[in-house]
């Protein structure tokens, strides 16, 4: 991988395409009883079809109530509209005002955002008890007290968890007045809420029994004490809190149950306080105070009846101590207290608020990751994430997948996985919780379950545990997905999946490669990258895979990323779209998808248009893609048309300090072009030998091998030969030829030194006045020698004397066969020579130079050496241009060095295994 984490969908779909079968009886008036097998949907009672309804998100639901008048009626019943999720989905006034016919009985409400606050005003829902609000930035006052004001039946109101930065005091004094049957109230990220906003509520809101004041800046905590109804008080995150005083006040509250002080800095004597002190307190929370943890080894916290939860105890043991004829087994309380038959209101209340407090707090330290705290999050914080996952609460729930999708990740900006996080949520049954999850009919569940199995599917082995538990159809169920969000963390799932070699099948086979190129097509210009990146990603790696490249091809997907690679303005876009159509191009031995994509409108252009990006990802992976591009004949042409020569040699010229991918693609890339000759010569022209000759300096493998490819290949043209011994090349072949770790690094540096000095150079050399072709002369003869020796070292580096001199000494084909073996370096194998370039080795054999000459039967060697990938084409070259005479002579030379006598043995004889298979 670059990488750069469901509702019943399957089910649901299938009722859809039946009942759309149903209803079509109806249209041609024949009925159910006349059809052998088939169910009339529209006779089902009333009831079922509205639980049917239920199972539903909004968008089916509605698409489900166009059906037929009948199930229309039915799909506007005040029971299914009790409850609204708005928050993905977009909401106006015209969405709001669409929807308020249904929204009389309308009692829960989420959405997101400033223009939804304004918008749900139009819903007339009057009798409103819950408003939920997340993104709540550019809330202002105003707006929060018009919806205070239109909803006076309010009972909760929960702005947060972000910042709310534009509400004062004065909004909450209003909502006060407003709303006298307010119960619970949070609100996050309020800077200053003053003494007189609080007194406003504890004299307007006598039901209240819920505040939440948190990551707030300010809070009068003198007048928190006045609120004398409230049963739970968190005020985690926010600051500047007096603990001396507040823990003095708030331990007098004669009805405070449960209170949450996490992350502030209250101090280990306010702790004391408040757990002595207070009659009423069970619950106090203060995970993740530093100042409390730090003098936590010297102080026993220990008061019957009461809890105290911190990152230094044993939650789960905590929590059995308070309910001790509960459990029986500590680690269960959450269950075992869910399923409690005969549950008291008190308790009721007290599990729903920690649930809440610690799902929320969990979140929010997760999302800080701070130091230090890897012993908690493996020895227990994991496990409360998957307790959490099994609520009955949708908020907690919510929190808890999103909690469990953040803490394992421990560097975003390299997507860096905690191994023991992500293995720990595995062997505790996570994967199967979360899957679960997935399938809910609820969206927001679906989106964060996903997201959450994104992430861990980083680490290989989650990624297995996922598959095998039936994770990647549940994914490719929710790529399918109509909802945006939803969509884009399944696909990020299946992006992190395909990884793995061993899942890329699975996921073709559940449909997934349809799935994510339809992505491409549905949101083509969603607003964001994030679904684009991720399915442009799995199709990358899905594309690695020729099976799997071949269904993409078949799903549309060359389109597709060419489409994304030619209008997309996202960079992490354009560099998966690129590194797709790369990984697609990539088997043109076994497909055509190579020449599929060069032929696709546009897509050599785009990709030649990426190598300029300002971003060097892009400009990697396009010259990549360019570069398996360039090995078909064809596109290679297009992508000289297109400019691609000159884009590629400025590539090159600017990565002298770009990371090593960039700089073996762009060399790559030349390397390919440099096939053909004009291109050569183009790139000679255009200034590409000195970059080129730069990188072949690297100390980096790859990169000075596919720069070696690149100056073989222009070494060939004369013109390019002198450029590169006028630029230095020379002492950096040199350098190669002798001391590269790659055999194919020294291979292509000793043919290209071979090109420059066989004496096809010497005449364009001598050009120009007599003294400068003098000078140009002496200079030759020096690299000559310098190019000659080494290349003659490189070729007895294969040889072994004793073995050669049994060779010489014997006509039996197991001596050449040894020395065959010992002389095969088996990447030369892949590639693929022209005609020109075969005979000029072919001459080579006939140069004055024995060095020149075992170079050259040497290289022949390499190239028609049974098994090679286009050994059988050399083999028709050299048959061609009648290479067998000169091979026999060059075999039985007095003069020639016996290197080049048995290697032009060793030809004849691939040469002849390879007449013999061409005539069966």
């Amino acid at each position: 991988m670059s990488r750069r984490v469901r509702r019943k969908g399957a089910q649901s779909k299938g009722k859809e395409r039946t009942i759309a079968q149903g209803y079509s009886g109806i249209d041609d008036g024949i009925s159910s009883s006349d059809r052998d097998g088939e169910v009339d949907w529209t006779s089902l009672p009333d009831d079922t079809v509205i639980q049917l309804f239920t199972c539903l998100n909004y968008r089916d639901r509605a698409n489900l109530a166009s059906t037929c008048r009948t199930w229309r009626a039915l799909g506007s019943s005040p029971c299914l509209w009790k409850f609204l999720d708005l928050r993905n989905h977009k909401c106006d006034a015209a969405t709001a005002s669409s929807l308020a016919s249904r929204c009389s009985k309308l009692q829960k409400l989420r959405f997101r955002g400033a223009e939804a606050a304004n918008a749900i005003m139009n819903l007339q829902a009057r009798g409103l008890r819950e408003i939920h609000c997340d993104f709540c930035r550019d809330i202002t006052d105003a707006t929060l007290s018009v919806m205070a004001a239109r909803h006076e039946a309010l009972e909760s109101l929960q702005l947060g968890p972000d910042s709310c930065e534009r509400i004062s005091s004065d909004a909450i004094k209003a909502v006060s007045l407003c709303c006298p049957k307010l119960k619970k109230l949070r609100l996050s990220g309020v800077r200053d809420i003053d003494g007189d906003a609080i007194n406003a509520l504890a004299k307007n809101c006598g039901q209240l029994v819920e505040i939440g004041f948190m990551d707030c800046v300010n809070v009068d905590e003198l007048a928190l004490g006045n609120l004398v109804t409230i049963h739970f008080l968190s005020v985690a995150g926010t600051r500047n809190i007096k603990w001396s005083s507040a823990s003095q006040i708030w331990s007098k509250l004669p009805n405070l149950i449960g209170l949450d002080v996490g992350r502030t800095d209250i101090s280990s004597s306010a702790v004391s306080k408040l757990l002595s002190s207070s009659q009423s307190l069970k619950v106090l929370s203060a995970l993740n105070c530093s100042l409390l943890e730090e003098e936590s080894n010297h102080i026993s916290y220990n008061y019957k009846g009461k809890l105290l939860l911190a990152i230094f105890n044993d939650i789960f043991k905590a929590l059995a101590s308070l309910f001790p004829d509960v459990t029986n087994d500590y680690r269960n309380v959450f269950s075992d207290l869910r399923n409690l038959k005969n549950v008291n209101k008190n308790l009721n209340e007290i599990l729903s608020w920690l649930e809440w407090i610690l799902s929320h707090s969990l979140l929010r330290i997760a999302e800080c990751n701070p130091q230090g705290l890897d012993s908690f999050w493996l020895r227990q914080g994991a496990a409360l994430f998957l307790n959490l996952i099994q609520s009955l609460q949708e908020d907690v729930q919510e929190s808890a997948a999103t909690g469990l999708a953040t803490f394992v990740v421990v560097d975003d900006e390299n997507v860096t996985v905690h191994c023991g996080r992500a293995e720990v949520v595995m062997q505790d049954g996570g994967i199967r919780l979360l899957l679960n999850l997935a399938k809910s009919c609820r969206e927001s569940l679906q989106s964060e379950a996903a997201k959450a199995i994104e992430n861990l599917s980083v680490n290989a082995r989650v990624a297995k545990a996922v598959a095998e538990e039936g994770g990647i159809s549940i994914l490719a169920d929710l790529a399918r997905s109509t909802n945006r969000l939803v969509a884009e963390e399944a696909a990020g799932g299946l992006w992190n999946l395909s990884v793995g070699d061993e899942h890329k099948g699975a996921i073709a086979e559940a449909g997934g490669v349809k799935a994510l190129v339809d992505l491409i097509f549905k949101w083509p210009n969603s607003g964001g990258d994030g679904v684009l990146e991720r399915a442009a990603g799995a199709l990358a790696n899905l594309a690695a895979d020729d099976k799997c490249s071949m269904e993409v091809a078949r799903a549309g997907g060359v389109h597709a990323l060419v489409m994304l690679a030619r209008s997309c303005k996202f960079e992490g876009v354009q560099e998966q779209a690129a590194r797709a159509l790369a990984n697609l191009a990539a088997h043109g031995d076994s497909n055509s998808n190579n020449a599929a994509v060069g032929q696709e409108a546009g897509a050599i252009e785009a990709l030649v248009q990426l190598t300029c990006s300002q971003n060097e990802g892009v400009r990697q992976e396009a010259a990549g893609a360019l570069w398996n591009l360039s090995f078909d004949d064809r596109n290679r042409e297009a992508i000289a048309a297109a400019g691609g020569v000159e884009a590629l040699v400025a590539l090159a010229q600017n990565c002298a300090n770009a990371p090593q991918g960039l700089q073996e693609r762009a060399a790559g890339a030349l390397w390919g072009l440099s096939v053909s000759e004009a291109n050569s010569i183009a790139i000679g022209r255009e200034g590409g030998v000195s970059p080129l000759i730069a990188l072949a300096r690297s100390d980096v493998e790859d990169v000075h091998e596919t720069a070696a490819g690149a100056l073989w290949n222009l070494a060939f043209n004369a013109g390019n030969a002198l450029h590169i011994v006028e630029e230095g090349g020379v002492p950096a072949l040199v350098h190669l030829c002798s001391s590269s770790e790659s055999k194919m690094a020294r291979f292509m540096a000793a043919l290209a030194l071979a090109y420059m000095f066989d004496g096809r150079m010497d005449e364009i050399a001598l050009i120009g006045s007599s003294s400068e072709g003098v000078s140009k002369s002496v200079s030759l003869d020096v690299d000559r020698r310098v190019a000659l020796k080494h290349i003659e070292a490189f070729v007895l580096s294969f040889s072994d004397p004793q073995t050669f001199h049994t060779a010489a000494a014997s006509s039996a084909p197991a001596a050449l066969a040894q020395v065959a073996e010992a002389a095969h370096i088996q990447e030369a194998g892949h590639l693929r020579c022209s005609g020109a370039e075969i005979g000029r080795f072919v001459s080579m054999l006939r140069n004055s130079s024995s060095i020149l000459k075992a170079c050259a039967a040497f290289a022949l060697l390499q190239f028609t050496i049974p098994g090679g990938r286009h050994a059988m084409h050399h083999a028709g070259l050299l048959q061609n241009t009648g290479a067998t005479r000169v091979l026999r002579a060059a075999a039985a030379a007095a003069t020639a060095p016996i290197e080049a006598k048995i290697f032009a043995r060793i030809v004849l004889r691939n040469l002849e295994h390879h007449n013999g298979e061409a005539s069966l």
